[in-house]
C-alpha cells in the first residue's frame, strides 16, 4: 500500500540547534501512527514542519505523493491535512457551535451546509449539549474535544493530535480514546504525539520514537514497549 504520508530526511535547525536530524517515516492510509519521545526530542516540531508552519532545513515531506514543504499551513489544510495545538486556541469569544461552523467553511459554501456538517460533528465529539456555551467558558477537557472537532470539520484525511488527551482526567481521557477510535473508523488516518503511554500504546498500530531530535525506533506498540533504547530514553521521564 503507497504511503498517504512520507517524511523524508527532514532535519530543522534554529540558529545553530537542531530541533530534528535527518528523520524518515511514513504512514499508510488508515492507521494510527503514535509519535512518542522525551520532553524536548523534537515531537511538535515534527508536526509544526508536517503541516507547514516550518519549513524543513533539509529533506521533505510529501502527502499523497505531493511535495507539500513550503507550502503555507492553510495550502496543506486544503489539502486534506488538519491538526490541533497542545496549547488549544478556540474562537474564545464564539460558541461552541460557531467555532466548528467557522472550520467547516473550509469545505463547504453555503451556511446551512457548515451548521449541518457542525452539529454532526459536535454529536460526534460528545459536545452537543454545550454547542451554545462560548468557548472560553468550558473546561479544559472539552476545549480539547473542540479542538478536534474544529480540525475534523475541515474534512482531513490526515488528523494530526498534539497531546489530545494532556490534562484530562481519567473518564475524560476514556471518552477521548472512544473518539479517537470513532475518528479512525470514519476511515481518518491519524498521526498523534502523546505522552500517556497508556493511551498511545492501546490506540496506535505503530510508533515512531524521537530522542534528541533523532529517530530511536520505530515498530508496533509491542515492539516499542520491549524496545531496551526506548526503555533507556524514558528512564527518569514521567510518562504516566
Amino acid at each position: 500500500m503507497s504511503a498517504l504520508l512520507e517524511v523524508k530526511g527532514v532535519s530543522r535547525f534554529f540558529g545553530g540547534l537542531a530541533a530534528l536530524t535527518d528523520v524518515s517515516f511514513s504512514i499508510t492510509k488508515g492507521e494510527v501512527l503514535g509519535l512518542i519521545g522525551p520532553n524536548g526530542a523534537g515531537k511538535t516540531t515534527m508536526f509544526n514542519v508536517v503541516n507547514g508552519f516550518y519549513a524543513p532545513s533539509k529533506g521533505e515531506v510529501l502527502f499523497k505523493g505531493e511535495r507539500i514543504s513550503g507550502l503555507k499551513p492553510h495550502q496543506i489544510c486544503q489539502r486534506g491535512l488538519a491538526r490541533t495545538f497542545q496549547v488549544v486556541k478556540p474562537l474564545q469569544r464564539m460558541s461552541t457551535l460557531d467555532n466548528v461552523v467557522a472550520s467547516a467553511f473550509l469545505r463547504v459554501k453555503s451556511k446551512a451546509e457548515a451548521v449541518a456538517k457542525a452539529e454532526e460533528i459536535l454529536k460526534f465529539t460528545n459536545l452537543w449539549d454545550d454547542r451554545a456555551m462560548i468557548s472560553k467558558s468550558l473546561p479544559l477537557g472539552k476545549r480539547k474535544r473542540l479542538e478536534i472537532a474544529r480540525a475534523l470539520a475541515t474534512d482531513p484525511e490526515l488528523l494530526l493530535l498534539d497531546e489530545a488527551c494532556a490534562g484530562l482526567n481519567p473518564s475524560e481521557l476514556d471518552e477521548s480514546v472512544v473518539i479517537i477510535r470513532g475518528i479512525k473508523a470514519r476511515g481518518i488516518t491519524i498521526m498523534i504525539i502523546e505522552h500517556h503511554m497508556k493511551v498511545i500504546m492501546s490506540i496506535s498500530d505503530r510508533i515512531v520514537v524521537l530522542t534528541y531530535g533523532q529517530k530511536l525506533a520505530e515498530g508496533t506498540p509491542e515492539q516499542i514497549a520491549h524496545n531496551p533504547e526506548v526503555i533507556k530514553a524514558y528512564l527518569g521521564e514521567d510518562n504516566e
